[in-house]
């Protein structure tokens, strides 16, 4: 439950705080790279999915124009890294700081759960979230197109987690379409091992070239099969680089669940009609029954 420490009726000062800021994981449905553009990044399409594992965020003003961060996340739980000085949130105050020059500051404190190299976004969406959170807490407002870029200048993912809804994404991550979705159940593992986005793009055995999807194509798919479209073309390298992929959707299938990689990986999930026990998986995988989100927590922020 969000809350917040309000600012009185007609007053434009900024807030002195708030709590309980959520920041939602994403799925890719699918993801398909479609072509290369000359300065090495690659066109995708993909379908990003809101999912109910979130971090919380809490943001508390401070007067002295200083950011910093508390990592309030217990990593050997959460399945975390302990997260770097300048991670994507503390990136995000520091641009819109800039952006707005405003000479307030904020202290914010991440409680990571959402685990870090699974290709679920959830840097780009505690990004997302201290970009829509600080608006309010400082009393200032970027023009939406300002904010869209912004956010894309953090990373390909963040504008994804601004837009309020599950989306078709194009591009480099910067074209989107918001969409509806059947509401759905799925079992997200995230194996010990991570996976570098860099490592696999940057692979010689990476498909480049699928052919380009339509939205109105996905759009007529039944329901159950929506779930099943496409496919990530990610994948491959991904289980090269790392078996343990591999390990977890050879795990999926032994309860009767077709499981992809989201993402750049390491996390795979399935949709799922029937409870799994989970007690017979490596002690180091992180695995979690999600359901899909209607809208984004932050929706109309």
């Amino acid at each position: 439950m969000l809350t917040a420490v309000t600012r009185p009726a007609h007053s434009s000062r900024p807030l002195k705080a708030l709590y309980d800021v959520p920041a939602p994981a994403k799925l890719n449905l699918f993801l398909h790279i479609t072509g290369r553009r000359l300065d090495g990044y690659h066109l995708l399409q993909s379908v990003f999915m809101l999912i109910d594992w979130c971090d919380t965020l809490h943001f508390e003003l401070r007067t002295d124009g200083l950011i910093s961060r508390t990592d309030l996340g217990d990593a050997a739980t959460s399945g975390a890294e302990t997260l770097p000085a300048e991670d994507l949130a503390v990136r995000a105050a520091r641009a819109l700081q800039a952006a707005c020059g405003t000479t307030l500051g904020v202290h914010i404190g991440l409680e990571k759960r959402i685990p870090s190299q699974a290709g679920m976004g959830g840097g780009s969406s505690d990004a997302a979230s201290c970009l829509l959170a600080l608006q309010r807490l400082w009393g200032v407002r970027l023009a939406p197109e300002k904010l869209h870029a912004l956010a894309l200048s953090l990373g390909a993912d963040v504008p994804f987690f601004l837009c309020g809804s599950h989306a078709w994404v194009e591009g480099i991550g910067e074209k989107i379409t918001p969409i509806a979705l059947p509401a759905a159940q799925f079992l997200v593992v995230k194996p010990g091992a991570g996976l570098a986005t860099q490592n696999i793009f940057s692979a010689p055995a990476l498909k480049r070239d699928t052919d380009t999807a339509r939205i109105a194509v996905f759009a007529a798919q039944a329901e159950d099969q929506i779930y099943k479209f496409g496919h990530n073309d990610l994948q491959p390298v991904a289980q090269t680089l790392c078996p343990q992929i591999s390990q977890s959707l050879d795990w999926l299938k032994t309860h009767r669940l077709e499981g992809r990689m989201t993402g750049s990986g390491s996390a795979v999930f399935a949709k799922t009609l029937h409870d799994v026990d989970i007690a017979a998986a490596p002690g180091d995988w992180n695995i979690k029954k999600c359901s899909n989100l209607e809208f984004h927590p932050l929706a109309g922020w």
